[in-house]
């Protein structure tokens, strides 16, 4: 080897600590990698997945040495950190590595692949959806290992490549894979809910952590009239178009029931001890003032999605021409289930509702709501004293998550499914989640971090907590 190649690498490693990168740039570098779910299978980029696993393995150095790493499916990854004590049920951590698509790059303030840094945010997509949870999970066991921190309890890490498109070959491969080895994590930790800072239509003036408990299932019903058909110069008193109007007006109007039992009322019951005052009394008795506190709840769309299954009429299809009736006429409509609220159950109050025999009610997408984990449980304490360590000024509590996410399979093979990002929420924050300009402060990358790190060390490290 020549002097000069010797002293070069000599220089090299000298300079590499000052090379490091932190975990906003980190992240800002990840999101580089546009890694979208698209719905037609045809349109995946398996290039930007693959090149995102290939810049993860070097950004990571001390992790890729400590973590067992297996390729599912088309570019979904499993990672095994292997504790030292087998008898202990491994603790599964999750995030997804795909992105929704970009309709209006150009309206963005920064491009929104760009990974830029500025004001204090790194910008981009993904960053509050998912690449937050990716990078600050890989990022903690990076410091870890680089200390040389051995966990007692084994640690799984899962990153699914299309939870935005259902999760079925990721996340779903993922769990298939792990449940055919007869395993079972004692806890996963998935997206979900975060910490919601106080304001306009919060339900409490205190910031809320809020961990997912459960998930909302999905039910889409395709309704269609038939008629005749013929020209528009002699209508008959109903067209098909009209029947299936008066249809969707009855669904509109008579939403199915609004419930406070449950994720609900356990919610409420952990935040109104600091409300204090007549509104904390009330909060505090959901059971009692059921109907007090639905009332004010169905007010607001967010919190109204909170006590029943919604109802949204998102697609018609009918017609041809202006001077034609249609023989057919279609809408889809969308229910987001609540906890309780079974498809079967649904399917047989919308026939009721829309009361009209020449009505075709098919169920096109069922997705039943998940089961409730138990926040009780001493996983659910856990969470709640490292939440508690990095945002001491929030109250935590159990809540229901609205929409889906990738827990609907890892809750198959977990005890209990959880799904938090630990990082601060304004309201405004919330359309910009699979909106325009999405964004994530650095102080909430240096939070989530934090929260993960100190996370491991409790779960696996098992009394080796520093």
């Amino acid at each position: 080897m020549s002097m000069h190649r010797i002293v070069l690498l000599a220089v090299l490693a000298l300079a590499a600590p000052a090379l490091a990168q932190s975990p906003e740039q980190h992240l800002a570098k990840a999101i580089t990698f546009a890694t979208v779910s698209h719905e037609s299978a045809d349109d995946f980029d398996p290039a930007a997945f693959a090149a995102l696993h290939d810049w993860r393995e070097s950004a990571f150095p001390h992790a890729r040495g400590v973590l067992e790493r297996e390729k599912i499916g088309a570019a979904s990854l499993l990672y095994t950190w292997p504790g030292s004590d087998a008898s202990l049920q491994p603790v599964l951590l999750t995030s997804h590595l795909d992105v929704v698509p970009v309709p209006d790059p150009e309206s963005w303030t920064h491009p929104p692949f760009a990974g830029v840094i500025a004001d204090g945010f790194v910008w981009g997509r993904g960053t509050l959806d998912d690449k937050t949870g990716v990078v600050a999970t890989m990022e903690a066991i990076d410091r870890l290992a680089r200390e040389g921190f051995r966990p007692r309890r084994t640690v799984w890490i899962a990153f699914g490549h299309d939870e935005e498109v259902g999760g079925q070959e990721g996340a779903g491969a993922i769990t298939e894979a792990i449940a055919q080895r007869g395993k079972r994590a004692w806890f996963s930790l998935d997206e979900g809910m975060a910490i919601m800072q106080p304001g306009e239509g919060s339900i409490a003036e205190i910031p809320l952590a809020l961990i997912g408990v459960a998930e909302k299932g999905f039910l889409t019903l395709r309704l269609t009239a038939r008629a005749a058909g013929g020209h528009s110069s002699v209508p008959p008193p109903s067209t098909a178009i009209g029947r299936l109007a008066r249809a969707i007006v009855r669904l509109e109007e008579q939403p199915l029931p609004a419930r406070t039992e449950g994720v609900v009322s356990d919610m409420l019951r952990a935040v109104a001890p600091q409300m204090g005052g007549l509104r904390g009394f009330v909060l505090a008795w959901p059971g009692l003032f059921g109907p007090l506190i639905r009332a004010q709840l169905e007010k607001d769309p967010g919190t109204n999605a909170m006590v029943r299954t919604t109802t949204a009429v998102t697609m018609i299809d009918g017609g041809v021409k202006a001077n034609v009736l249609p023989r057919e006429a279609s809408a889809r409509v969308n229910f987001r289930l609540l906890p309780g609220d079974e498809s079967a159950e649904v399917i047989e109050y919308v026939r009721g509702v829309v009361d009209d025999p020449e009505i075709e009610i098919e169920a096109e997408t069922v997705n039943e709501a998940s089961p409730v984990s138990d926040a009780k449980s001493e996983a659910f304490a856990l969470l709640s004293q490292v939440v508690k360590e990095v945002a001491p000024d929030t109250v935590v509590a159990p809540a229901l998550v609205l929409g889906g996410t990738d827990t609907s399979h890892y809750g198959k093979i977990s005890d209990d499914g959880f799904r938090f990002l630990p990082v601060r929420f304004e309201q405004r924050d919330l359309e910009r989640v699979h909106g325009r300009d999405e964004r994530v402060s650095v102080d909430n990358v240096r939070l989530a971090v934090d929260f993960y790190e100190r996370l491991l060390r409790r779960a696996a490290g098992v009394g080796d907590v520093r």
